[in-house]
């Protein structure tokens, strides 16, 4: 069974994702306060980790490029490697492209979601780095198969899928969202193109959240202006 996946962000009020073009707090109130609102939000939804994109997972991965003298039998299998009881921090890297160096990202067990085509080099190195890893069919785009495998080989239960906007396009138009948790900084941005919450690559026709509906669960007003919104996601009541 697959983790309940909550899509849990913070963005400016028009959506967008890069906090260092948002206007400035108002006169009085101290910078910063919305990231630790995001923190101490993201403890509330009591999840066993988190999950992000290539891009947003790329400041983790220290490593370089290796290869493996020993290559192990049996690649391309699920690896679930030593998690140590710690929370996952799930990266989506079809293409293998990340080379972390370590086994964790900011001290949680990291699991890479892959593409069958990736080299058995790749793999030995991440098993050489303690990282676990599962796959996404053949080009690592089976997201409904990749959160099977996580909740049956890994145990999570629930998992915040923390963007980017690309990643969690894919995720909402696969209807892989549970429950999104919306922290919403109060500035602006204002530029059309900026990086937005969810951006599905699809045709300009597309709509990838058809036949869904958002259910308010709370609203809450958070110190500095920041405001928490919390909606399940559910079918879309018929026409």
């Amino acid at each position: 069974m697959r983790p309940k996946i909550i899509c849990h962000m913070v963005s400016s009020i028009d959506g967008r994702l890069l906090p260092g073009r948002w206007t400035p707090p108002a006169a009085g109130i101290a910078p910063g306060w919305e990231h630790r609102h995001y923190e101490a939000v993201a403890a509330r939804l009591d999840a066993d980790g988190w999950m992000v994109g290539r891009k947003s997972m790329q400041d983790f991965a220290k490593g370089t490029t290796r290869a493996s003298a020993i290559i192990p039998d049996n690649l391309r299998d699920t690896y679930v490697a030593d998690r140590k009881g710690r929370d996952v921090a799930v990266g989506i890297d079809p293409h293998g492209r990340l080379h972390y160096g370590r086994d964790n990202a900011g001290g949680d067990h990291i699991i890479a979601v892959l593409g069958q085509q990736v080299s058995d080099d790749y793999l030995a190195e991440l098993r050489a780095d303690g990282v676990s890893y599962l796959f996404a069919g053949a080009d690592g785009t089976d997201l409904h198969h990749a959160m099977e495998v996580l909740g049956e080989a890994f145990g999570i239960r629930t998992i915040l899928l923390e963007g980017g906007g690309i990643t969690n396009g894919a995720f909402l138009k696969a209807g892989l969202i549970d429950e999104i948790s919306l922290l919403v900084y109060p500035g602006i941005d204002g530029l059309a193109g900026v990086p937005s919450i969810f951006e599905f690559l699809g045709p300009a026709d597309d709509r990838p959240a058809a036949g869904k509906a958002l259910r308010h669960f709370a609203t809450e007003t958070l110190e500095g202006g920041v405001v928490w919104l919390h909606y399940a996601v559910e079918a879309a009541p018929a026409a």
